[in-house]
């Protein structure tokens, strides 16, 4: 008879273990931002208030660090839907999460040298993003469409693309005030009243 310590057992991260994986991410994501692939590690440990030793804990190679980077920010962004769905009348959920949707865009752009970097490449990265960022968009239209708030006669990702378009070639302070803009124009399009 098996005894109950046999055999591997998934347990929940201590708190203060998740706490600082999620430090790490954060930090990872700004010092990437800036640096590119000049972001030293012991300086994204430095940003998240820990030590080097824990970055590799969690993260053991850079590789790693910047993939969990990317699915974090996926993972976020599908999320996002859901909640804003709950906290928001349709059309207001749909224009919030695509403003988080141009931000994640922005945030990959600035990335792309070190996603461009990994051993393997980035084919599974990007092909495990397709699902949640699709089942997030498709909830929120199905919403807002629901509501009878928009219209819409394309595929959902290509409302996404055209953002993802006019996010990758933006530069400067304005790129947030211009693609508010563009998003406020997408959905004047989707309008079910016009």
């Amino acid at each position: 008879m098996a005894g109950k310590n046999d055999g591997p057992t998934a347990r929940k991260p201590r708190a203060d273990a998740e706490r600082n994986r999620l430090l790490l991410l954060e930090a990872a994501k700004t010092v990437f931002a800036d640096k590119g692939s000049g972001a030293s590690l012991e300086e994204i440990a430095r940003a998240a208030g820990v030590g080097i030793g824990t970055l590799y804990r969690h993260f053991p190679t850079r590789d790693a660090l910047v993939a969990a980077v990317y699915r974090n920010e996926t993972a976020q962004l599908a999320a996002a839907a859901k909640s804003l769905s709950e906290l928001h009348p349709p059309v207001e959920a749909l224009r919030l999460w695509l403003v988080q949707f141009v931000d994640y865009v922005v945030t990959k752009h600035g990335m792309s040298e070190l996603l461009d970097s990994l051993v393997g490449g980035t084919s599974e990265l990007y092909a495990d993003s397709v699902v949640p960022i699709t089942d997030a968009v498709n909830l929120l239209i199905d919403r807002a469409t629901a509501a009878g708030e928009i219209r819409l006669t394309m595929d959902p990702l290509d409302l996404l693309r055209a953002l993802a378009g006019g996010a990758s070639i933006s530069c400067g302070p304005a790129w947030r005030v211009a693609a508010r803009q563009l998003i406020d124009i997408l959905i004047a399009g989707m309008s079910a009243n016009r």
